[in-house]
């Protein structure tokens, strides 16, 4: 019985530790020839921001989030390249939440099925990649 008590008293113990990780969201910079530096997922998908959103609102919705799936993480572990103050959430009019970059709204493609992929890039001349170093770009 003693020893069922100590197994289980470490099992907490290591349960608490990965349950806090995993609320935490690695958000990481990639960067590739033509395009520059850009913001993606923890696994390496990319991230876009849509020129038609404004800082705080989504103006993606319907058919839109379709092809382009928000981005949502409770809580963000920024890269190097930003600050922790970049990230925040929104609540979105049909009442999701997304997460947000300097106050833009973020985005996968669903057009990108691997990491490192970015044929979201330019699309319509309105979906772009987050570069961390030049955003909001003027």
């Amino acid at each position: 019985m003693n020893s069922l008590l100590r197994l289980a008293i470490v099992a907490m113990l290591l349960a608490v530790p990965l349950s806090a990780l995993a609320m935490h969201h690695e958000v990481k910079v990639a960067e590739k020839a033509g395009i520059g530096h850009y913001l993606t997922d923890a696994e390496g998908k990319t991230l876009y921001w849509f020129k038609k959103d404004m800082p705080g609102m989504s103006a993606c919705s319907g058919g839109c989030v379709g092809n382009w799936p928000i981005f949502y993480r409770e809580s963000v572990m920024a890269p190097a390249e930003a600050a922790a103050a970049d990230f925040a959430t929104i609540t979105r009019e049909d009442g999701q939440q997304q997460t947000t970059f300097r106050g833009y709204p973020l985005y996968c493609f669903a057009g990108d099925s691997a990491a490192g992929e970015t044929n979201g890039q330019g699309l319509k001349e309105v979906w772009f990649v987050v570069d961390p170093g030049n955003f909001p770009p003027h």
